[in-house]
């Protein structure tokens, strides 16, 4: 039986899942691929560390350039994450003849097109599944699936740490900062959060999605990114009085001849499939011309659902070497339809509007004044209940308008001095 050695760089938590799995299932891949899938080498820097899964320490080294010069390793699975110097040893390997493996979709997201176009002029591939989702098998169905398809739109919770930190201030009614402080205790959040909570992280996912279902590769500062920082329990308990979940979304839609490329928080009407998304789970609701319309869903993070999706790429290439077949990476075609992205100022969308006023006469006349002056109508206000400074929150939500004119309304709103807070404006969808 063939042979297909692999190397492995980076021997940390997906590493380990990744490792077991290939130990565990070996002679199962043998008998429904025929190839034997090998772990040749890993490398790491910490190779003294308990980890769960033995190995023979022969096959530990230090230095990726030990997996990168093997002639006999076939593939190469980075798992370091990070853009330096995963992005070199990447290249190294891709310009020595290997296939590549990785989840690393910050790289991915911010130095694809190199990459890509280097794998490409090598014969070679890079291979991401578990880049996005973890073990959901998300990519896979959009290039091979979905492959007759044209797609409206793609809609994801793809970052595990914020919707925990979501689903825990809905359900205790807690602070952002204690959902946080939740978060880190059960593993779910790394000690700065910064990237999952401000939707960084979500926005490197979309970049790739983006790319799959529409042939575009769109920079990071061209997604508009918004994270959950400003999101209080009291904007929570409104949306569901008012029929609605609140979720940090990744957003790419077709509207007209542009794409909307974005990621914030958004209210779902509560019997949407994505408002019963909660924990660390994530979901991708995809929308094509013939499938329809599609949830994608299972745990975001975890070793063994990231490793598996690592493993069903090790598998994929495995038999493309063993066939002699060279399948492009990215295999999308670029909508000619296209014409641009559209700029956050021309995003329409009905909002929801949190707005601390001081509770006395003319306050909510001289506010409906500046909205109807941007052309906004109102679909419906409620003030709530007086607080103790005697500042009540005003809760509007609006019917469709330009994104540019809310936020020139919401400016001009937040200058007058009987407004205690900066306004709060939360895009609704799925209406």
């Amino acid at each position: 039986m063939r042979k297909i050695n692999v190397g492995l760089i980076g021997f940390g938590n997906i590493g380990c899942g990744a490792v077991k799995i290939l130990q565990q299932r070996k002679s199962l891949l043998a008998q429904k691929i025929g190839i034997e899938i090998a772990v040749k080498k890993i490398c790491d820097k910490e190779l003294t560390l308990k980890r769960d899964v033995t190995v023979n320490k022969d096959c530990l080294v230090r230095e990726a350039d030990e997996i990168i010069n093997d002639p006999q390793i076939d593939i190469v699975v980075e798992l370091i994450g990070g853009i330096n110097p995963a992005k070199e040893f990447i290249l190294a390997a891709l310009k020595k003849g290997k296939h590549v493996v990785t989840a690393n979709k910050a790289l991915l997201a911010e130095h694809g097109n190199e990459l890509f176009s280097v794998a490409s002029e090598r014969g070679k591939n890079i291979y991401f599944e578990a880049s996005v989702g973890a073990g959901i098998p998300i990519i896979k169905s959009i290039k091979e699936g979905l492959v007759a398809n044209k797609f409206n739109s793609i809609f994801g919770i793809v970052n595990g740490t914020s919707n925990y930190v979501l689903t825990q201030m809905s359900r205790e009614n807690c602070s952002l900062a204690s959902a946080i402080k939740s978060a880190k205790l059960k593993g779910f959040a790394e000690k700065d959060p910064t990237l999952d909570i401000e939707g960084i992280d979500s926005a490197h996912k979309l970049v790739l999605l983006t790319y799959l279902a529409f042939g575009r590769i769109v920079a990071l500062k061209d997604i508009f990114i918004e994270g959950i920082s400003h999101i209080s329990a009291s904007d929570i308990a409104y949306a569901k009085d008012l029929g609605y979940e609140i979720k940090l979304l990744a957003i790419v839609k077709k509207e007209g001849n542009e794409l909307e490329v974005r990621v914030h928080p958004t209210f779902l009407p509560s019997e949407h499939l994505l408002s019963s998304v909660d924990g660390v789970f994530n979901a991708i609701y995809v929308s094509s011309d013939l499938a329809g319309e599609l949830m994608f869903y299972g745990p975001g993070a975890g070793q063994l659902s990231a490793a598996s999706g690592v493993v069903s790429d090790i598998v994929d290439l495995t038999q493309d070497i063993k066939a002699g077949l060279f399948r492009p990476t990215l295999n999308s075609i670029d909508d000619s339809s296209i014409k641009g992205l559209r700029q956050i100022g021309e995003f329409e969308n009905k909002y929801y509007i949190r707005i601390m006023a001081v509770d006395k006469p003319g306050v909510l006349a001289k506010i409906s004044g500046i909205l109807a002056k941007f052309g906004i109508s109102i679909a419906s206000v409620t003030q709530k209940e007086r607080l103790k400074s005697q500042v009540v929150p005003v809760v509007m939500v609006t019917h469709e308008v330009k994104e540019k004119n809310l936020r020139g309304a919401l400016k001009m709103i937040g200058k007058l001095s009987d407004i205690k807070e900066k306004p709060v404006a939360i895009r609704i969808e799925g209406v």
